[in-house]
């Protein structure tokens, strides 16, 4: 950490949004990516924060992501969106899904979001930070590639589709809940082989659907959904609304963009938001917020060392303390930034 640079939360945003820019999206659009991203680095989630330039930068540059996208919003009813991204860096098609989402939860008391041709759009938290912030409960997801077997099955057919809730707090910290369909993501296992560590028989299949403890078999075999054929449903569940109601790709009809960065990937998202203000004051949703937090803490920990927490509470305070110390970045990461900011006006 020591050999990393910090930025303030200001000079992250200005930095990726000028790197975004330098790949050739238009200001306002690259400030919508670098928002998503920056906060995803200021939850502690750096796989899915600024590093992303890599991927995403790659993929600009050799056209499988389009800089100049023309997002366009159809109302088929009124608290429905359907949301073309076409073809656009994943957080802007995210960052329009949402505010089309929120602008039919104001209207309606509900709204709903479905977007198409889109591409990978981030971790789902910081979406349902700004939903709460705005006083909205969320239910988002995406679909993504394949990389995990149906159940039973010995080949990858669906993806590691990310789904998050949140819950919006006047006067405290919101509910915020951002999980994949798999056990582990493939870094852990990738680290455990690195370590020459054995993984828990739970995490993957080799190749032929067996259950495997050898992270190099596990690389080369299945992620293995959480709860085990429950898990398997849930995924599907996110797939149909992100991919198949949204006429997006879904399961094997999504394009790896590591084995095809320069087509298209056409994923979906799905945002379905609540108005919070519908249901009462600020004030009585606090309170019991509040309340179903404290029931929660007041369990006696079975480790004292691990108290229990509410989902978010981790992200919340990796938050708060790197906006007060700074944000650490990999120095690669920097130079990648500043090397497309370079680019700017080019």
């Amino acid at each position: 950490m020591n050999d990393k640079p910090f930025f303030s939360e200001a000079e992250l945003l200005d930095l990726g949004a000028r790197a975004f820019a330098g790949l050739g999206l238009p200001a306002e659009d690259a400030v919508d990516v670098a928002r998503i991203l920056v906060q995803a680095d200021l939850f502690g989630l750096s796989t899915h924060g600024l590093s992303r330039i890599e991927s995403y930068g790659e993929r600009l540059r050799v056209g499988g992501i389009k800089a100049q996208a023309r997002i366009t919003v159809q109302s088929p009813a009124p608290a429905l969106r359907l949301v073309d991204g076409d073809n656009g860096v994943g957080p802007l098609v995210g960052m329009h899904a949402l505010r089309a989402a929120m602008q039919a939860a104001r209207e309606c008391g509900v709204g709903v979001a479905l977007a198409r041709q889109s591409n990978h759009f981030g971790p789902v938290s910081p979406y349902g930070m700004i939903a709460a912030q705005h006083g909205f409960a969320s239910i988002i997801g995406s679909n993504a590639t394949t990389t995990i077997a149906p159940w039973g099955g010995t080949d990858e057919r669906l993806g590691n589709s990310p789904l998050g809730f949140g819950v919006p707090n006047p006067d405290g910290l919101p509910f915020l809940l951002d999980m994949a369909m798999s056990v582990v993501a493939r870094a852990k296992i990738r680290n455990a082989l690195k370590r020459g560590e054995s993984i828990p028989d739970n995490w993957a299949t080799d190749r032929d659907g067996r259950s495997t403890t050898d992270p190099a078999l596990a690389l080369e075999g299945f992620l293995l959904p959480i709860g085990g054929h429950k898990g398997y449903g849930l995924a599907l569940m996110v797939d149909m609304l992100a991919g198949l109601l949204s006429n997006a790709a879904y399961l094997t009809h999504v394009k790896s963009w590591v084995d095809a960065p320069d087509e298209p990937q056409n994923l979906g998202h799905f945002f379905i938001l609540i108005d919070t203000a519908r249901l009462g004051s600020p004030s009585w949703l606090a309170e019991r917020m509040n309340d179903f937090a404290a029931i929660l803490h007041a369990s006696p920990a079975a480790d004292a060392d691990r108290p229990v927490i509410v989902p978010g509470e981790i992200e919340l305070a990796n938050m708060a303390r790197q906006q007060r110390d700074g944000i650490a970045v990999d120095p690669a990461i920097v130079t990648l930034l500043q090397r497309y900011a370079a680019q700017l006006g080019q």
